[in-house]
């Protein structure tokens, strides 16, 4: 039986499944699909699927599976209501995360004080601490414990991170291994339009640096060199922290997603070399712009 803690969670991936691709009403969603592309067992999935039927989300027909009764642009931008009628987790997410950010919680947290401190039940702690884990900043200890992992937390290491980023992400487009994912360049096309379309003005915090994270891994994925991925991925685990806590000005985020959407464009007319002096020039525009808030 699934762990009923993953059907919200898995809910939630699914509808930003349908909405990264734009799919329609009507299409179906295949039960091992979704499963391969969430690298979950099918029992996750299925329950998931029935608590969405529940939302209106899908609706199922005997012997076809589950159908989308909404299309990508009509699909909620923010998770569904929980099964268990709580609310919704995302402030006290963000809480921790800037609880970290300013000392308030120290490197190693016990499951005792964060209920304590954040007034929540064990059950509904653990499904937060489940989604940190999984995004890379916190580790669980033996017993009830969990400590922080690394993050970067001043301006020096910010810029830097920055600096970091332009440079192994432009060098990893102009390795002679970069070969074009064009089912990748596909998909995130549909995510930066999707954003540039009206996402900005509505997709939370955490949908927006997901989204933007995995168009720069993308990119770097095509260089077929995992060094290159890995340390961008790492990177970008350490600055999640630091980049909720700066205020969104959404206002230049359509600017940002107009870049990302020209990128896409460079590389898919074989113009590899402009594009990768164009992604270092976005990459520390952007440094700029963030660093003064840090």
């Amino acid at each position: 039986m699934a762990r009923k803690s993953l059907t919200p969670q898995i809910s939630g991936s699914i509808m930003e499944f349908v909405k990264a691709n734009n799919m329609r009403e009507g299409d179906h969603l295949p039960l091992q699909m979704l499963a391969d592309t969430f690298r979950v067992s099918r029992a996750p999935i299925m329950s998931a699927l029935r608590f969405l039927e529940t939302q209106g989300v899908v609706r199922s027909e005997p012997n076809r599976g589950y159908f989308l009764t909404v299309g990508a642009r009509s699909m909620p931008s923010s998770q569904p209501q929980r099964m268990d009628g709580s609310q919704d987790d995302e402030a006290v997410y963000f809480r921790i995360a800037e609880d970290r950010l300013s000392g308030k919680l120290g490197e190693r947290v016990s499951e005792n004080e964060l209920m304590r401190l954040y007034g929540l039940p064990r059950t509904r702690l653990l499904r937060i601490l489940r989604r940190i884990s999984e995004e890379g900043w916190i580790e669980r200890l033996p017993g009830n414990g969990w400590e922080f992992s690394q993050a970067l937390t001043s301006k020096k290491s910010y810029e830097d991170g920055y600096a970091f980023r332009a440079v192994i992400e432009q060098q990893a487009m102009l390795l002679p291994t970069f070969a074009v994912d064009m089912e990748g360049l596909k998909r995130a096309r549909k995510v930066q339009t999707q954003l540039l379309e009206g996402g900005y003005e509505t997709w939370s915090r955490a949908e927006i640096f997901k989204a933007n994270n995995e168009f720069h891994e993308m990119l770097v994925a095509c260089s077929r060199n995992e060094f290159f991925l890995d340390s961008i991925r790492r990177i970008n685990r350490l600055r999640r922290l630091i980049e909720y806590h700066i205020t969104i000005d959404r206002s230049r985020l359509p600017r940002q997603t107009s870049e990302h959407l020209h990128i896409l464009d460079l590389i898919e007319t074989g113009r590899r070399n402009e594009a990768a002096a164009y992604l270092y020039t976005h990459i520390m525009g952007a440094g700029r712009i963030k660093t003064p808030q840090v």
